[in-house]
């Protein structure tokens, strides 16, 4: 008889920071009691990344195992009316487990496009805000549904922009009628709203949807994508946790995630599913100002923990992020792994456990994961890349950091263009067993290093993948053609 295959529940915050996590931070002022069971019941990483610092790129890599910057979107990040970024003939890992055996559902935050029925007039604000020119009654393309999920319910993009009405599949499940705007930390741009879309009741309205999933789907294999919509803004805490953290309305609605974490592990439990289950809890990027880092530390808290940066920004704050997972099976509980790992590197992981071949197209950027789980000292990936917002890249090797770019490439101190900026050497590198805080700029003291970091980063670009196997292409490949740093 076949052993069953482990079920994979994949949680996704948006915007939550690593100091966020009390496992992961001794000096963070509350507690985070579900996040920390997993850390205590599974493994907790310290040396995690999404490629990106910000939302749909860092999910774009999620779901194809292949850096984001590849993709037609070189910088920033898609809104709610955005058209497709994963190509329909790029196989994701929806796909991949599809094909062996798996249902796969999606609940929660997409933001990586979809085809919306847009009417004739219809007219893509800058600010991602409401055009009120999309049929509701129409289908929707390109979804969730069309690169391996078999069920989506969810949003089409962040909970902060609009159109704000619910998906189910490939159907909204209801028209939008009314206008709504949030102010302050609840702040949501002006869009149609249908009326039973409650800002401040999305998070546990799409917890049931998960939860219902998990019961659901407990007598076969199944991957439940639930990709939260918090904390990132509007920052909308439920009464029940205003005032729990002793920080603000921002460190509250942190704990509310850990409930809602707590809601999942507490599902798998009832239907009998701990054991057979592959928990991973991880965020998109790091923290967004939107969190009032001044009022934060007042109250004695960092979300970005010692690292320089935040949301958006090339240095580690923009993309070092939470990952916890529980494995029984197969994750030796309460241990850490201290080795470079990314967010793209599940799908390499779950196809080496379930022994499938990647096509040389396929997962380019995805390592496996697998020997750190049995040794979490064992090494996973040679190197990686990161990208700030305004599409800056770094490369990581060991201690050592290069980033192609005189500030932050994000929202922090120096911002790009900005005149602080301006006098600064072109690039950075930084050793971070030394300089964890990427306070030292050492890219005139070692010359040699910057050379070699810049020469691998240039073949990782050009070779269209990272790990062996053909040369592929990147998508919009004229755009690198164009990038000084790699004709040096």
């Amino acid at each position: 008889m076949e052993q069953r295959k482990p079920n994979i529940v994949y949680i996704l915050a948006d915007d939550l920071g690593y100091g966020d996590v009390s496992s992961l931070n001794p000096g963070c002022p509350f507690a985070t009691t579900h996040f920390d069971r997993l850390s205590n019941e599974g493994v907790k990483c310290t040396d995690a990344h999404a490629t990106s610092a910000v939302c749909t790129p860092s999910r774009y890599s999620i779901i194809t195992g292949r850096y984001n910057w590849r993709s037609e979107l070189k910088s920033s990040v898609l809104g709610g009316f955005s058209l497709p970024l994963i190509d329909t003939k790029r196989k994701t890992i929806a796909q991949m487990l599809k094909g062996r055996g798996y249902s796969t559902h999606a609940v929660g935050k997409w933001h990586l496009g979809m085809d919306l029925p847009k009417q004739d007039d219809f007219i893509e604000q800058p600010d991602f805000a409401d055009s009120h020119t999309i049929d509701y009654s129409k289908p929707i393309k390109e979804g969730p549904v069309s690169v391996g999920f078999d069920t989506f319910y969810g949003i089409s993009g962040s909970l902060d922009m609009p159109p704000y009405v619910y998906i189910k599949d490939e159907r909204f499940t209801s028209i939008p009628t009314k206008v709504t705007k949030g102010e302050g930390m609840g702040y949501w741009r002006e869009g149609l709203t249908a009326d039973d879309f409650i800002h401040e009741e999305v998070l546990d309205h799409l917890t049931d949807k998960a939860v219902e999933v998990i019961q659901k789907e407990s007598d076969h294999p199944f991957f439940l994508y639930f990709s939260l919509p918090a904390p990132h803004t509007p920052i909308l805490p439920a009464k029940e946790f205003r005032g729990k953290s002793k920080t603000n309305d921002y460190g509250d609605f942190v704990l509310h995630c850990d409930s809602v974490v707590g809601r999942i592990l507490s599902a798998l439990d009832e239907a009998g599913l701990r054991e057979d289950t592959l928990v991973v809890f991880t965020s998109d990027n790091g923290c967004s100002p939107s969190a009032d880092f001044p009022a934060l530390e007042k109250a004695g808290h960092n979300p970005s923990y010692h690292f320089r940066g935040m949301k958006a920004d090339i240095y580690e704050g923009g993309h070092r992020v939470p990952l916890l997972m529980r494995w029984p099976k197969v994750i030796e509980p309460g241990s850490t792994c201290d080795q470079i790992v990314s967010l793209c590197d599940l799908y390499a992981t779950m196809a080496e456990y379930l022994g499938v071949d990647l096509a040389a197209e396929e997962a380019v950027d995805s390592y496996s994961m697998l020997s750190s789980f049995k040794s979490p000292s064992e090494p996973t990936r040679p190197s990686l890349v990161h990208q700030s917002i305004d599409g800056s890249l770094s490369l990581r090797r060991g201690p050592w950091k290069l980033e192609m770019c005189k500030g932050s490439g994000g929202w922090s101190f120096p911002v790009p263009g900005s005149k602080d900026e301006e006098q600064l050497p072109s690039l950075q590198l930084y050793n971070l067993e030394e300089d964890i805080r990427e306070q030292e700029n050492v890219a005139s003291r070692f010359p040699e290093i910057v050379h070699a970091l810049k020469a691998e980063l240039r073949a990782i670009v050009e070779q269209g993948r990272s790990t062996s196997g053909p040369i592929q292409a990147n998508d919009g490949v004229a755009i690198w053609e164009t990038v000084s740093w790699l004709q040096d």
